[in-house]
């Protein structure tokens, strides 16, 4: 999820249809500049090396978010849902389109990884990690971060560690039928893994900043970002 606004100036996007490195290639309406989904970089057009803002975002299933947040609107264009015919995809051998472009063996290539980008450098933090170790502290390029993950509905929340100036250490406490409830070692306040807001103790009225992630395969992350860290534990 980006922010549509450049340099002052509110695009608007549609799909061109073309593909670079199996990842869909968005275009704006306003002055036709091709964008990546994956990056938000501008690689053709006007905007060509211009960077949308990344938008921290919940990627979640639709009984989790109903659950949290039964009052949602939803975006109705009739027809209903028919399924995801994506399904073969998930699990079969098949890289994409086009095939990968850069083969690392350090996971397997249809591996899903929660991705944070910091300045030019990535890091992926494995699903299959991140069910083991669903609360996790970590830094990257000068971030305190902690990667939050609910395997009930494979959501993965990133958040910044730091409240007023203060870096907090958080851990598993339990999961609710709508949460995953977290506390921090320094005030033994107790947070919410999905939105970030602090639900009693002595920090209570504050939030996690969260911040910006992407959910992607392993072999489509690792093809974008080739000099990517992998979370190992």
């Amino acid at each position: 999820m980006f922010d549509r606004r450049v340099e002052g100036e509110e695009l608007t996007f549609g799909v061109s249809g073309r593909l670079i490195m199996n990842n869909l290639v968005m275009w704006d309406r306003q002055t036709k500049s091709l964008w990546l989904q994956i990056t938000g970089e501008g690689v053709e057009g006007e905007n060509k090396g211009q960077t949308l803002a990344g938008v921290p975002h919940t990627q979640t299933t639709w009984a989790a978010w109903r659950e949290a947040h039964p009052e949602t609107l939803i975006l109705d264009k009739g027809g209903g849902y028919r399924g995801d015919s994506y399904d073969g995809y998930y699990d079969g051998g098949r890289k994409g389109v086009l095939g990968e472009s850069n083969d690392d063996d350090r996971l397997p290539p249809k591996d899903l990884v929660v991705g944070y980008v910091a300045g030019s450098n990535a890091k992926g933090y494995p699903f299959r990690t991140l069910v083991e170790t669903p609360v996790i502290n970590d830094e990257f390029e000068g971030d305190e971060i902690a990667v939050v993950f609910d395997e009930r509905s494979d959501t993965g929340q990133i958040f910044e560690r730091d409240v007023n100036g203060r870096t907090l250490t958080l851990s598993l406490v339990e999961r609710t039928d709508s949460d995953i409830v977290l506390s921090d070692l320094e005030t033994g306040t107790t947070w919410s893994g999905i939105s970030g807001e602090a639900l009693s103790g002595p920090l209570l009225g504050e939030r996690l900043r969260a911040r910006p992630s992407f959910y992607a395969f392993w072999f489509a992350w690792s093809d974008f970002f080739l000099e990517a860290e992998l979370y190992e534990g």
